[in-house]
């Protein structure tokens, strides 16, 4: 297809200087379409007006997404994870609780299967200039489902608890140094403005359900969320039992397209076969999450679908720099060698993973440096290096880590792959209680063991994997790795509102993380669901999230 720049010069004159230097890219072929959407969409561009952008490059325009709609009335049925804690949008935690918790409260926008965001209780936003602050404005006519309708000040209290060190939220690890309690501010009714600690390029994604805290409740909320779950999403809350189960219904008074299914039913597992169990014998219709190994009795199964998201999601393998054996970056990147990538993918995570190139920087990503060359198995450098640094007779170190997904059998492939360098590893496999202790620095397995090996659930931006487990001043830097040179890069990183002066920092980044290797990126994971057979419109997120509106069964 050919341009079309009258049109692109129409669309041009109500832009941004920031948005047009994106649609140059695109029309320059600088920028991919895949690419375009995703930033345009960060940026708050609607998605129909990317896609007229498209036509008007000469890409097309964007991929449908609407599916055919299925019956309306039934009852979806899915296992889950038993809640871990009470449930409380400042603090929960887990996958079986947010899931719960999601059925009923609504985010400001939502970041999709391909870390498109799309609209929800905010219908658009956008930054100042320099992106320290940025502005949302507010759907009209939202109702929660105790009554009132949802405006600013719901906004505003919502964020700003999450925002409060008093509150001990579950969500300061996004909102320390970026937004500060009081820094949510009420311009009319429907307009809420962020004024941001220091520029930040992906904000959005800080409250979206990328950020799944970031629910929005009333203003008067007090506490005691399990009694109302009060929210303003497409089913209210029928009954809840804590570790037994949880039932929706149709919430009637909905802003959107009302909800196809007329109830949802969640059973609480403790684990995952029984779970699997009860799909095969049809006592429910959806697993919320299967991981690979455990689950992979239904890959092949004809009478299951398996619906698998590109995640980020990742189990970091740390290397503490400020001890031995590992102060020497040339041992740690001899360890980065000894791993066999490739076996990784199609062996432990049966080709339902992508390789890691020991960076946050995952192939999903749109910033990431795809020219930056991928770290493969060298057994031959790694015993070179493992000589320079004067460990060439090898050492004995213990691995510590926690007894979730596959990471106990991750550690027994990294085992017997550093064998081959003349290191011998003892594995401390601990429940995931013992190894994170208190999650402090002098108080934690995770935070204070040599070497260790952590699960990341999937973030649609990098940011936190960028700040807390690798900046100087990380509230997750089990590597105990300073470097300022990151630091300063990284702050960059964040800064940036312009997908190229992401991608050229992040190649950055890339390069100095392959140098120094504190941490070890071995595989980023796929994130699957199963269904039963003619159950349609489940549409999970990698973050453990279930929309459930669209579902049928045939």
């Amino acid at each position: 297809m050919s341009k079309n720049y009258r049109i692109l010069d129409l669309i041009r004159r109500n832009r941004s200087p920031l948005e047009n230097h994106l649609i140059d890219g695109l029309v320059d072929g600088r920028v991919s379409r895949r690419d375009f959407i995703r930033h345009g969409s960060l940026l708050g561009l609607s998605l129909p007006l990317l896609g007229r952008i498209g036509m008007a490059a000469g890409l097309g325009g964007m991929p449908s997404l609407a599916r055919a709609a299925g019956a309306p009335g039934a009852t979806i049925r899915v296992a889950s994870s038993v809640p871990a804690a009470t449930i409380d949008p400042v603090t929960i935690a887990d996958a079986g609780g947010l899931l719960v918790m999601q059925q009923v409260a609504e985010f400001l926008c939502i970041d999709g299967p391909d870390l498109v965001l799309q609209p929800a209780l905010a219908e658009s936003w956008k930054p100042n200039d320099n992106g320290t602050v940025w502005t949302f404005k507010l759907r009209k006519g939202v109702k929660f489902h105790s009554g009132g309708e949802m405006k600013a000040d719901d906004v505003v209290a919502s964020i700003d608890r999450l925002a409060d060190p008093a509150n001990s939220s579950n969500a300061l690890s996004v909102f320390t140094g970026i937004l500060q309690k009081g820094a949510t501010k009420k311009v009319d009714d429907y307009t809420v403005e962020f004024h941001l600690d220091a520029p930040n390029g992906n904000f959005p994604y800080m409250v979206s359900s990328d950020n799944y805290n970031a629910v929005i409740i009333p203003a008067s909320y007090k506490g005691d969320y399990e009694k109302s779950f009060d929210g303003t999403g497409p089913f209210k809350i029928e009954k809840y039992t804590a570790k037994v189960g949880a039932s929706f219904v149709r919430n009637e008074d909905y802003w959107g397209p009302k909800a196809l299914p007329e109830r949802t039913e969640f059973t609480f597992f403790a684990d995952t076969q029984p779970m699997i169990l009860a799909l095969q014998g049809g006592q429910v219709d959806i697993i919320n999450q299967m991981p690979v190994l455990a689950g992979v009795a239904l890959l092949n199964d004809p009478s299951v679908d398996i619906i698998s998201l590109k995640s980020v999601a990742h189990q970091q393998l740390h290397l503490r720099c400020d001890s031995d054996p590992f102060k020497d970056p040339r041992v740690r990147r001899a360890i980065a060698l000894s791993l066999d990538r490739d076996k990784l993918v199609a062996g432990l995570m049966k080709g339902r993973a992508s390789p890691g190139n020991d960076s946050p920087f995952a192939p999903a990503y749109p910033s990431t440096d795809a020219s930056v060359p991928q770290r493969k198995q060298d057994i031959a450098q790694a015993k070179q290096l493992m000589e320079a640094a004067g460990a060439g007779k090898g050492f004995k170190v213990t691995l510590t880590t926690e007894r979730y997904l596959e990471i106990p059998e991750y550690a027994q492939l990294i085992q017997n792959w550093v064998k081959e360098i003349g290191i011998e590893l003892e594995l401390n496999i601990l429940d995931q209680g013992a190894y994170y202790g208190d999650a402090v620095f002098g108080k934690s397995n995770w935070l204070d063991s040599v070497m260790g090996i952590t699960d990341y659930g999937h973030r649609g931006v990098p940011n936190v994997f960028l700040a807390a487990p690798l900046k100087s001043d990380g509230t997750w830097n089990a590597a105990h790795f300073k470097n300022k040179d990151y630091d300063t890069l990284a702050t960059s990183y964040i800064a940036a509102l312009d997908l190229e002066a992401q991608k050229a920092t992040a190649g950055k980044i890339q390069n100095l993380l392959l140098e120094e290797t504190p941490v070890i990126f071995g595989y980023f994971y796929d994130y699957l669901t199963a269904t039963a057979k003619g159950v349609t419109g489940v549409q999970p997120t990698a973050m453990s999230q279930l929309f459930l509106d669209k579902a049928s069964k045939a």
